[in-house]
C-alpha cells in the first residue's frame, strides 16, 4: 500500500552500521532495517508519520541494537506516508484555468482540487487518504472538457523526433498512456539509437545498450516536453542487482493503481540475478507519473503461459480503469494472452487466458478497443521487420472473452504498416470522434531510417472492421478526436522500396508489368534499396486513392546502358497522363515534374524503361494545393444554428459529428451557417463535402447577404469520399452568415461542415 517502503538493504544497512556503531553495539548481530529510499527527504512525507519515524530513527541510536527500538522503527517506516506525488499533482493541476474547460466538468475537478489540496497539506493524513485523493483528482483531471474545439496539430513521419527542447526523443517499445488530462510517453533510450540517428547509412539493430527508461509528456500528442528518466542503469533492484546488469530492457508499459495510488512500470527484463532463468517481467513503481520509479517486484512465470517470461507484451487499460498485460509466450511466440494486473496493487500479474493462437508465431502484441469491441494486433515473428498488421477482435464485451479468426487489418498491406510494426496503440477519445493511433515500430536498419524513429497512424473503423491509413504526414486533433491528411503527405506507398527487407522480385505494394524488377542496395542518399529495372521493357505500377488537386511528382533516378522511355507516370481516374521522363544518368538525380492536375479517385502510378537499366528511389507524389482545409473553427451542417434545406443523414461513412446536411435537389436548395469572427477580414473557408454523382455541382458563395463566388464541387468519386474546397471570403467582426445556394436542379452535394479560419 502507499507509504509502505522496500527493504532497502544497502542503504539501511549503512545507516543501521552508524547508528548501532555510535552506540557501542556490534553491528553483525542485526539484520538491515528499511530506511527511505535516497532520494527521498522529509517534504515527501507527512508530517506526522515523518516525526514518528525520526523519533523512533532516534530511540535507535540511543539503544543500539535494542529489539523493541528496531521494531518500533521498523512500524514507523512501515506507516510512512508519502505526499510528495500528490503535493506534485496539486501544484500542477492548480495551472489550469476554468474559462479553458465546460462548466459541467470544470465544477467536480476544482472540488477533487480543493479536496486533495487539503490532503496534502494534513500532517495526519492515512496512505489510504492521500490514495483516495489522488484518485479523485486524477479521475476529475481526465473528465475534463475542453470548452473549444481545439486545434490540428501536425505529426510527420519518416523523420527524428525532437522533445520541445529539440532534444532526440528516445522511446523504443513503450507506451503512452493518459493520466489525468496529459499524455505520458514511456519507452526505452538504447545506445544504437544515438549511433543509427547519427549515421542512418550502416546497421545498428544489435546495439540494444540499455540506457534509461524516459517519460516524455504532451497535451496533444505532438508536442511532447522531457520529464524524466524514471530508471536508469543505476536502478536498484533485488538481490543487489541494478537495471544496468540486465541483458535485455524493453517492451514496457504503466498502470495507475487507484487503491495505491502509485504509478506502476510493467518492463520485460533479462537478468538471471533476480531469479528464475532470468527470463520475467520487472515491477517499478512511482508516486507521479515522472518521478524516479524503484523496485517493486520480479515474476518470473505468468501462470497459463507455456514459457518463463514474455514474448513482447504492452500494457493495455480497459475504460472501467482495469489493466492488463497483452503479451505472448516467449519461446514459439504462437500464443496471444490477456493477463489482469493485481487489482490491489498492480504489482503481479494474475493467471493469463489465452485469447488466440498462430503457429508461425507473432510478436509486437498490442490491444486497442473502438466501438466497444477490443483487438489484438501483432506482427509476423520475423525479427522487428516491418509486416501487416494480424488482427483478432472480440466476439463479446468480455477483454478475456472470446476472439475471432486472424485477418490483415486493411491499409497495412501495400506498404507493411508504413514499414512498421505493431508497437502500441493510443485510443483518443474526442468530443467528436474516437481515432485510435498506431504507433508502428520502426526498428530494424534494413529500413533506412529504422531504431529511433516513430511511425503513428490513425486508425478508424471502415465498415465493421478498423482500417489504417499508411500517411507520411498527418493533422491530429487530440480535442475532438479528428484527423485529416497533412499537406506534405506522400500518397505514394513504399516509395523507397524498403518494406520487403530483403531483396526480392515483386516489391509490396507494386505490381510488376514486365521485365526484369528488383530491389538493390544501396539506394539513393545511402539508403538501404531502390528499385531497379533491368535492361530490356520493364516496368511496375501502384494504384493509389487521391483527392482532388495539383501535385508535384518526383524521383531519384540513374541509369545504365542505352535507356529510352524511361518515365514516371500518374494516370488520374479520368484517364489523363502526366509523365516524368527520365534523362540518362550515371548518378543519383533528382527530378521533379511540378503542377499536375489530378482528379479524386484512383490513381496509378507506374515507373517503366526499355533498353538499359533504370535505378529509381525516394518516389513521391505530394499535394501542392487543393483541399488542404484550415486550422481554425469548424461548424458541423448538422448543428444549430446551421440550416440545412434538405435532410441531415448518416448513412455514408467518413463525415464528422452526427451526420451531414442532403439537400433538397433544386435550385436555391440552400445550406447556411452562422459563424463568428475575432476580427474583420478576409479569412479561410474550407467546405467539406461528397460528391458521390458523375458531374461537378455549382453554387453561389453567399456571404452576409452578398455573392462572393461561384464554387464548384467536382465529383469526389463516391458518396463516402469526402474533399474540401478552400475559399478566401470576407468576414465582419462578430456574427457573420454563410449561404451556399445551389445554381442547378442537381442541387447541393453532400456537406459536412465548415472550417473558417482567422480573418487577416
Amino acid at each position: 500500500m502507499i507509504g509502505t517502503l522496500r527493504r532497502t538493504g544497502l542503504v539501511a544497512a549503512a545507516w543501521l552500521v552508524m547508528s548501532v556503531a555510535a552506540a557501542g553495539a556490534t553491528p553483525a548481530a542485526a539484520e538491515p532495517l528499511a530506511a527511505p529510499d535516497a532520494h527521498y527527504s522529509a517534504a515527501d512525507y507527512t508530517a506526522g508519520s515523518w516525526a514518528a519515524y525520526t523519533s523512533a530513527r532516534d530511540t535507535l541510536a540511543q539503544r543500539g541494537a535494542d529489539a523493541t527500538a528496531r521494531e518500533r522503527l521498523q512500524q514507523a517506516t512501515d506507516g510512512l506516508v508519502m505526499v510528495r506525488g500528490l503535493k506534485d499533482l496539486v501544484a500542477d493541476y492548480k495551472t489550469r484555468a476554468a474559462g479553458t474547460y465546460t462548466g459541467g466538468s470544470w465544477s467536480p475537478f476544482a472540488e477533487a482540487l480543493a479536496k486533495a489540496d487539503g490532503v496534502a497539506a494534513d500532517a495526519s493524513a492515512t496512505a489510504s487518504d492521500v490514495a483516495a485523493a489522488k484518485t479523485a483528482l486524477v479521475t476529475a483531471a481526465g473528465n475534463l472538457v475542453a470548452a473549444d474545439e481545439g486545434t490540428f496539430q501536425t505529426i510527420t513521419n519518416d523523420v527524428f523526433w525532437n522533445d520541445t527542447s529539440g532534444n532526440p526523443i528516445y522511446s523504443q517499445g513503450g507506451g503512452v498512456f493518459k493520466f489525468g488530462d496529459t499524455y505520458y510517453w514511456y519507452g526505452v533510450h538504447y545506445t544504437g539509437a544515438e549511433l543509427y540517428r547519427a549515421n542512418p547509412t550502416r546497421k545498428y539493430d544489435g546495439d540494444v545498450s540499455f540506457v534509461s527508461i524516459p517519460v516524455y509528456s504532451s497535451k496533444d500528442l505532438v508536442n511532447w516536453k522531457f520529464e524524466n528518466n524514471v530508471a536508469t542503469r543505476s536502478t536498484s533492484l533485488a538481490n543487489g542487482a541494478t537495471l544496468g546488469q540486465a541483458g535485455w530492457v524493453g517492451r514496457l508499459g504503466v498502470s495507475y493503481n487507484e487503491n495505491t495510488g502509485k504509478y506502476v512500470l510493467v518492463v520485460q527484463v533479462y537478468l538471471p540475478s533476480l531469479g528464475g532463468d532470468g527470463n520475467g517481467v520487472l515491477f517499478l513503481r512511482g508516486d507521479s507519473p515522472t518521478d524516479t520509479f524503484d523496485y517493486g517486484y520480479y515474476q518470473n512465470q505468468v501462470v497459463n503461459s507455456p514459457t518463463t517470461g514474455t514474448g513482447d507484451q504492452t500494457v493495455f487499460t480497459d475504460d472501467d480503469g482495469r489493466d492488463y498485460l497483452i503479451f505472448s509466450n516467449r519461446s514459439g511466440r504462437s500464443r496471444a494472452f490477456v493477463a489482469k494486473l493485481r487489482e490491489s496493487d498492480s504489482l503481479r500479474i494474475e493467471p493469463a487466458v489465452q485469447i488466440g493462437y498462430n503457429s508461425a508465431g507473432r510478436e509486437g502484441n498490442a490491444m486497442f478497443k473502438l466501438d466497444g469491441k477490443y483487438y489484438h494486433a501483432a506482427s509476423d515473428l520475423h525479427g522487428w521487420n516491418a509486416s501487416v498488421a494480424h488482427v483478432i477482435e472480440s466476439t463479446s464485451s468480455n477483454i478475456q472473452g472470446t476472439y475471432t479468426s486472424e485477418y490483415t487489418m486493411a491499409g497495412t498491406e501495400m506498404d507493411y504498416s508504413h514499414v512498421t510494426q505493431t508497437g502500441f496503440f493510443v485510443t483518443v477519445k474526442g468530443t467528436k470522434q474516437t481515432t485510435a493511433i498506431f504507433a508502428g515500430d520502426r526498428w530494424a536498419d534494413f529500413a533506412w531510417n529504422g531504431i529511433g524513429y516513430n511511425q503513428w497512424m490513425p486508425v478508424t473503423k471502415s465498415g465493421s472492421r478498423p482500417q489504417l491509413s499508411p500517411v507520411s504526414q498527418w493533422q491530429f486533433n487530440a480535442t475532438t478526436g479528428e484527423w485529416r491528411v497533412g499537406q506534405n503527405n506522400n500518397y505514394i506507398l513504399n516509395p523507397d522500396f524498403q518494406a520487403d527487407r530483403v531483396t526480392v522480385s515483386t516489391l509490396t505494394g507494386w505490381t510488376n508489368t514486365g521485365g526484369s524488377v528488383t530491389n538493390v542496395s544501396p539506394g539513393a542518399n545511402g539508403s538501404r534499396f531502390a528499385l531497379q529495372l533491368g535492361s530490356g521493357s520493364a516496368g511496375v505500377r501502384q494504384q493509389i486513392t487521391v483527392p482532388a488537386g495539383t501535385y508535384t511528382l518526383s524521383a531519384y533516378a540513374k541509369t545504365a546502358g542505352s535507356v529510352s522511355g524511361a518515365q514516371v507516370s500518374v494516370t488520374d481516374a479520368g484517364g489523363a497522363t502526366r509523365a516524368l521522363n527520365i534523362p540518362s544518368s550515371s548518378g543519383w538525380t533528382r527530378r521533379e515534374l511540378a503542377g499536375v492536375p489530378l482528379a479524386a479517385g484512383t490513381a496509378t502510378v507506374t515507373v517503366r524503361t526499355s533498353g538499359g537499366t533504370l535505378t529509381v528511389d525516394g518516389l513521391a507524389l505530394v499535394r501542392t494545393s487543393g483541399d488542404t482545409p484550415p486550422a481554425g473553427q469548424r461548424y458541423e451542417a448538422e448543428s444549430a444554428p446551421a440550416v440545412c434545406q434538405g435532410t441531415i443523414d448518416a448513412n455514408w461513412a467518413g463525415f464528422s459529428g452526427a451526420g451531414f446536411c442532403n439537400g433538397d435537389n433544386a435550385v436555391g436548395a440552400y445550406a447556411q451557417f452562422t459563424v463568428n469572427a475575432s476580427a474583420g477580414g478576409t479569412a479561410a473557408l474550407g467546405i467539406r463535402f461528397a460528391n458521390g454523382a458523375g458531374g461537378a455541382r455549382a453554387a453561389n458563395l453567399v456571404v452576409n447577404g452578398s455573392t462572393v463566388a461561384t464554387v464548384s464541387f467536382e465529383s469526389t468519386g463516391a458518396w463516402s469520399t469526402w474533399a474540401s474546397k478552400i475559399v478566401n471570403v470576407p468576414l465582419n467582426a462578430g456574427g457573420n452568415t454563410i449561404r451556399l445556394d445551389p445554381t442547378t436542379t442537381s442541387g447541393l452535394p453532400n456537406l459536412d461542415y465548415l472550417d473558417i479560419g482567422a480573418a487577416v
